[in-house]
């Protein structure tokens, strides 16, 4: 597969210690703030004043007139990785996001934060033996760093009532660097390593519709639509190329660019969220990710010559299917209890990517939290956000990942524009 995992790194600060990061632009962050993770990200289709939704930025136009909403962050997580009977742990931290919104006018909301948009991170090497007598071992080390980080501002508007749009405009930045160095137990061979690096800066535009139908005075059913532009990243990658004796330390580096060799796929989601008279929200949502039209830079041997180019058929589409729920028993109770939401939430994902020409792992997640009120003298409005996720990546032959992740947000909802009235 990806070769017996050998050495790993046991603390990162990239948000993935996964080996899969090395492929294309990294892992996949999850874009969801603390309520959503709860429901596994489910989000398309869900409205709440109280709460930032930027999966559909057509939902800020629910935003409460009288509030600054800011909501941040953060997770830790424990990854097993197997591999060939072997298996090793690795923990990592990460601040997640940290996002505001507010009511601009009446029916227009707007929203502006940070999150990240993919995670690049792995430490792992291989050694086999040259030939069957020989007694001579080469090792292959494998690192990568970095990842893209996204900052948005968004804006969503409700023309006429139950018909809300709204977009966000954002700047994809970032870089990543990735190794793969070669070594050999006998000094006179010849090494050849590789390293492959990009930098990105430039733009993510992201558009959303929700419909939502009032059955009764608290229940409703709203439905999501979603749409992500794909397009050509700017970047130029570069990979070098470093053939090194041992014995004479003599080297010889070829540099390959590839200009705007990046990019990023066409997004399209739709999902459907039923409120049943303020206490129940279940729903689901759909997602593809259109990577089959995306190449990606590799470097190879073609006509007996070395070559980095844009190779075809590097992904394959992406489909992922979440469902969920969020349970309170009473939001505008007195009692502590009654105010308390409880979440659920799994997803199921189809590989995306090819590995030695085959499908990679496809992803399974189930998870479940709790939106805690926060309750003092001058607010009761703020929750605390808490979720475990358990997230599992499994193919054929390939290395496995069980990750089990916490989740921690606050949302703080301030009274910003709150009338003070005097007697």
């Amino acid at each position: 597969m990806l070769a017996s995992v050998m050495v790993l790194n046991t603390m990162a600060q990239s948000g993935t210690n996964s080996p899969y990061s090395q492929y294309g632009l990294g892992t996949q962050a999850d874009q969801a703030t603390g309520f959503s993770r709860g429901m596994d990200g489910l989000g398309i289709a869900y409205r709440d004043g109280g709460q930032l939704n930027f999966k559909n930025p057509a939902s800020y136009s629910a935003m409460d007139s009288l509030t600054f909403v800011f909501d941040v962050g953060m997770s830790g997580q424990l990854t097993n990785f197997e591999e060939n009977g072997k298996r090793i742990n690795a923990k990592n931290a990460n601040i997640e996001y940290a996002v505001a919104g507010f009511r601009a006018f009446k029916h227009v909301g707007m929203s502006f934060g940070i999150l990240p948009f993919t995670n690049v991170g792995y430490n792992y090497s291989s050694t086999s033996k040259v030939g069957d007598i020989n007694a001579t071992t080469y090792t292959n080390t494998y690192k990568g760093s970095g990842g893209l980080h996204q900052a948005y501002l968004g804006i969503g508007w409700e023309p006429f009532k139950g018909v809300s749009l709204g977009v966000n405009g954002s700047y994809l930045w970032g870089s990543y660097n990735r190794s793969i160095v070669n070594s050999y137990s006998d000094e006179y061979v010849n090494t050849l390593s590789k390293y492959y690096s990009a930098e990105v800066a430039n733009y993510k535009l992201d558009a959303g519709l929700q419909f939502s139908f009032n059955f009764s005075k608290k229940t409703n059913l709203t439905i999501g639509l979603t749409y992500g532009l794909g397009h050509n990243l700017g970047a130029d990658p570069e990979c070098r190329v470093i053939s090194r004796n041992s014995q004479t330390a003599v080297s010889d580096t070829a540099l390959y660019v590839l200009k705007d060799g990046l990019k990023v796929p066409t997004t399209l989601g739709a999902g459907l969220m039923l409120n049943l008279k303020g206490k129940l929200r279940v729903g689901a949502d759909y997602t593809l990710q259109k990577w089959a039209e995306v190449g990606f830079p590799q470097y190879g041997v073609v006509d007996n010559k070395p070559s980095y180019q844009i190779k075809e058929n590097y992904f394959k589409d992406r489909h992922k299917v979440t469902i969920g729920g969020e349970y309170c028993r009473k939001q505008d109770s007195r009692k502590f209890l009654d105010k308390v939401r409880y979440r659920v939430g799994a997803s199921y994902a189809t590989p995306y990517l090819y590995i030695n020409g085959a499908d990679g792992p496809k992803e399974l997640s189930v998870s479940a939290g709790f939106g805690i009120p926060i309750v003092n003298a001058w607010n009761n409005r703020s929750t605390l956000n808490i979720s475990g996720q358990w997230v599992r990546l499994d193919a054929p032959g390939l290395l496995k990942e069980n990750t089990f992740r916490i989740n921690v947000g606050i949302t703080f909802n301030e009274k910003w524009f709150s009338k003070w009235k005097v007697e």
